[in-house]
């Protein structure tokens, strides 16, 4: 399947409708660049790290390669205020952004020529965005790891792309061919993915966490923070367990989150996956290998493409 007519690869300028999700500690310029490279978006999680930090990953990638990359913004950073001057000041081709209203800074990014794409977990958020004049939006089901909301993709995708006329992009529970397929299926321009690019030997996170990805089983990952109002997907450990048992016992919010602080750089970067909050998506039960960025991406590809030619040879009539 050809996809230069896709709206999603010519809006970013990329050559294959795949986007690497903007995960903290893990998307750094050295898998960013990888994934653009090999015809993706790459892109880079800033998180709550400052704007030297994330400079350095900005300049990572633009030495590796010349392609299109992003930027995921969380915009309850406390440094978000910097970290969308210094995406200005780089030019930064594409911003994606997470944890709140990214308005108050989509006429500056444009006046660029930045493309402003937010992830949006309900129709209701998807059409206040599109009133923003965003460029596209990332639709996650709550299948992803990290921060999540509670529709699933089956069912988030087809009600976003029937409210809203803007390229979308489908996340959460999507690592092969078969996803592309399916959500391309459901009216999405494209898919994001991230914890397939965790099993990826550019990524910098600490192998510890690769292969929690690889061991992880089809029903490994749970859900915490419910009763803060901050869902997030993460792997079933000692940490789950007694935030878990945290909130049952009637924990405060603010204890809870104080519980978890340095606890996602304690997994990705020291590799200690019992005690760290180990975040990925229930589509981990499907990884288990290490490839490099453009071995993922062409599989998906050749994958998705076969699958296509096949169920074109399909006369369901008869």
């Amino acid at each position: 399947m050809l996809f230069h007519q896709n709206r999603i690869v010519k809006l970013l300028g990329i050559k294959y409708p795949v986007i690497q999700g903007g995960m903290a500690w893990v998307a750094t310029g050295e898998l960013a660049a990888a994934v653009s490279e090999a015809g993706g978006l790459g892109t880079i999680g800033a998180g709550n790290a400052p704007a030297e930090i994330v400079r350095e990953e900005i300049r990572k990638v633009k030495e590796i390669t010349d392609k299109p990359f992003a930027v995921n913004v969380m915009l309850l950073s406390h440094f978000v205020e910097e970290i969308m001057e210094l995406v200005i000041e780089e030019k930064v081709p594409v911003v994606t952004t997470g944890a709140g209203n990214p308005g108050k800074y989509i006429e500056k990014l444009k006046e660029i020529g930045t493309k402003v794409i937010p992830v949006v977990p309900s129709t209701a958020l998807a059409r206040r965005m599109e009133r923003l004049k965003v460029d596209a939006l990332i639709a996650e089901g709550t299948e992803a790891g990290g921060h999540i909301g509670e529709l699933a993709t089956m069912a988030l995708i087809p009600q976003i792309v029937d409210a809203d006329d803007i390229p979308v992009i489908a996340a959460g529970g999507i690592a092969d061919g078969r996803g592309l397929v399916a959500a391309l299926a459901l009216g999405a321009d494209a898919v994001q993915m991230g914890t397939r690019f965790i099993a990826c030997k550019e990524c910098t996170a600490h192998q510890n966490y690769k292969e929690a990805v690889i061991k992880a089983a089809d029903r490994d990952t749970v859900v915490t923070g419910r009763t803060t109002g901050h869902l997030v997907r993460n792997l079933r450990n000692f940490l789950s367990r007694r935030i878990m048992e945290m909130e049952k016992a009637g924990a405060s919010k603010e204890e809870i989150e104080k519980y978890g602080i340095g606890r996602l750089r304690m997994a990705v970067r020291e590799g200690n996956i019992e005690e760290g909050t180990v975040m990925l998506g229930q589509i981990a039960g499907l990884i288990n290998n290490i490839k490099t960025a453009k071995e993922i991406i062409n599989d998906i590809i050749n994958e998705a493409n076969l699958i296509i030619e096949n169920l074109r040879g399909i006369n369901y009539n008869e």
